[in-house]
This record gives structure tokens, C-alpha cells and sequence, in this order.
């Protein structure tokens, strides 16, 4: 055990007692012995070995796949069984039992500030296991309350680095940048758990809006950045059309323009391909004499 800045940090190590399958057999025995006794008339025998039988029946434990046991002696932790099956040790040594199959949390939706302070809705899925049982039971009180509390103070202190969709200096934003969102917020809680023996191996964004208040507002602005974009790629392609009309005119001599009706033409042409409407072409018959 080494002396940490502010607790003393607990290491993992191998303990525990024989297989089980041992014990099993002189547990069988002292039992059918002490039947054995008891019928014969040799009381003293036959309560020795029902005592043995006692004895050795409170050192059993089973561990199953993934999953380990913390042995102390009067408060002083003595190893870690991981192996599986029937397990014993001598019964004055008391067994914790501590899953270390993954597990995954889906954190609660908060409400915080992203980069430009605009209030967001946030949520995070993670997958986590225990890596060091000693750690986990002995360095922090309820390592379990102790994730999730983790969990959420890591999710806030990410969010509050990233814009939520829009960031002037073209920086990673919360919606178009999850993978690296996701990246970030497992290394901050991954050193904020380390203390307590467990592993992030995984985290995602798992919802992610504006809050109520604002998202009226986020919408609209979202709407007309589109619309915005949307039209600006329209004059641009009208302009070119435009060019590319007017330069095969002149190219195949079907009319001469001057330049006044290059002017009309330009403007007729770029209301009709830039118009939310579609153009209602007026004929010119002219007018017949009597």
C-alpha cells in the first residue's frame, strides 16, 4: 500500500484460499463421520466432526465468469480471487464480491451552457467495468454513486468547451463533431475515475438539443442560415447560366444585343432563374391593322 497525495491508494492483488472441490470432499466426510459416530455411541467423536463439518462448510464461496472476491482479515485486505468456481478459505476471512463485467449508464439529461453560452440539453451514454477491485471498494466510499456523479461533472465540463453547432473560429462543434466530442469526454472521465479502479471504455453523445427556451430562436436562425446558403448557391449558378447564354448567342450570331439589351437580358434572366415562382412568359403578338 503506497501513500497518495491525499489517501492512501490501495493496490489490487491475487488472494484467496484453495479450489473448492477439496473442501468438499473433507466436508463430506466429517459429515457422514459424525452420522457414523453419533450411531456408534461416540458422542464426543461424532460432535468433533459435525464441528469440522460446520467448520468447513462457512469457508465456501463461488465466483462466477467476470466477476471477483475481495479478501480482508479484521479490516486488512489480503488479495483479490478472481478465479472461478467453487472457492474456500478459512472462515474468519470475509469474502466481497465485486462484478467485473462491463456495464453501461445512460447519464441524465442536463441543462448547461455550450461555449457561446447558449443553454443546451445534454445526455451521454458510458461504458465502464472495474479494473482493480481494491481500488474500487476501498478508495472511494460507493464507487458505483461515485461514477455517475463523474459522469455528469465530466459531461459539463466537456459541453462547456464546444459550440453546439456554430463556432466562428471553426473549432469542433457538439453536433458535427461527436466522434471527437466523444473521445474528449472519455479521457476527462477516465482521469477523473482512475482513483477509484475503473475504465471508461466507451462514450457517446446520447442527446443533444437546445434548451426550451431558445430553441424557437436556434431554429429560426438555423432556417435562414439555410435559406441564405440555398440562395447563394442559386445566384451563383444563375450568374453562370447567364454568362454562358449570353456569350453563345453572340458565339452563334442568332441575335446582336447592344448593350442596353444585354443589360435587359441579363436582368430578365437572372429574375426568372432566381424567382420563387415560376415565370409566366407574356407572347408579344403585336397589333393588327385595320
Amino acid at each position: 500500500m503506497t501513500t497518495g497525495s491525499a489517501i492512501n491508494k490501495t493496490s489490487e492483488r491475487p488472494g484467496g484460499g484453495p479450489s473448492g472441490g477439496t473442501m468438499l470432499i473433507v466436508f463430506v466426510f466429517l459429515f457422514f463421520a459424525a452420522i457414523y459416530f453419533f450411531i456408534r455411541g461416540f458422542a464426543p467423536l461424532g460432535m468433533l466432526s459435525a464441528f469440522g463439518a460446520f467448520f468447513s462448510l462457512t469457508g465456501f464461496y463461488a465466483l462466477q465468469p467476470n466477476e471477483g472476491a475481495a479478501i480482508t482479515l479484521f479490516g486488512n485486505y489480503k488479495g483479490t480471487d478472481r478465479r472461478t468456481g467453487l472457492r474456500w478459505i478459512l472462515p474468519w476471512y470475509k469474502r466481497q464480491k465485486v462484478s467485473l463485467r462491463v456495464r453501461n449508464v445512460t447519464s441524465e439529461t442536463l441543462k448547461v451552457n455550450d461555449k457561446n453560452g447558449n443553454p443546451i440539453e445534454i445526455a451521454a451514454n458510458i461504458v465502464w467495468r472495474v479494473s482493480d477491485t481494491a481500488q474500487a471498494l476501498f478508495d472511494v466510499d460507493d464507487y458505483q454513486h461515485f461514477v455517475n456523479i463523474q459522469i455528469e461533472t465530466a459531461l459539463r465540463e466537456v459541453a462547456r468547451h464546444y459550440a453546439y453547432d456554430h463556432d466562428e473560429d471553426g473549432a469542433p462543434t457538439l453536433r458535427a463533431d461527436a466522434d471527437a466530442v466523444g473521445t474528449r469526454l472519455r479521457e476527462d472521465l477516465q482521469t477523473r475515475i482512475s482513483v477509484a479502479g475503473l475504465t471508461v471504455d466507451e462514450a457517446h453523445l446520447m442527446h443533444l438539443a437546445y434548451a426550451p427556451e431558445i430553441a424557437n430562436a436556434m431554429l429560426r436562425r438555423q432556417q435562414a442560415q439555410a435559406i441564405i446558403a440555398a440562395r447563394q448557391l442559386i445566384v451563383s449558378g444563375a450568374v453562370g447560366m447567364v454568362e454562358t447564354a449570353m456569350l453563345q448567342l453572340s458565339e452563334k450570331g442568332v441575335v446582336t444585343l447592344e448593350p442596353q439589351d444585354k443589360t435587359r437580358l441579363a436582368s430578365n434572366l437572372l429574375v426568372v432563374l432566381c424567382a420563387d415562382r415560376e415565370a409566366q412568359p407574356i407572347v408579344n403578338t403585336g397589333s393588327s391593322a385595320a
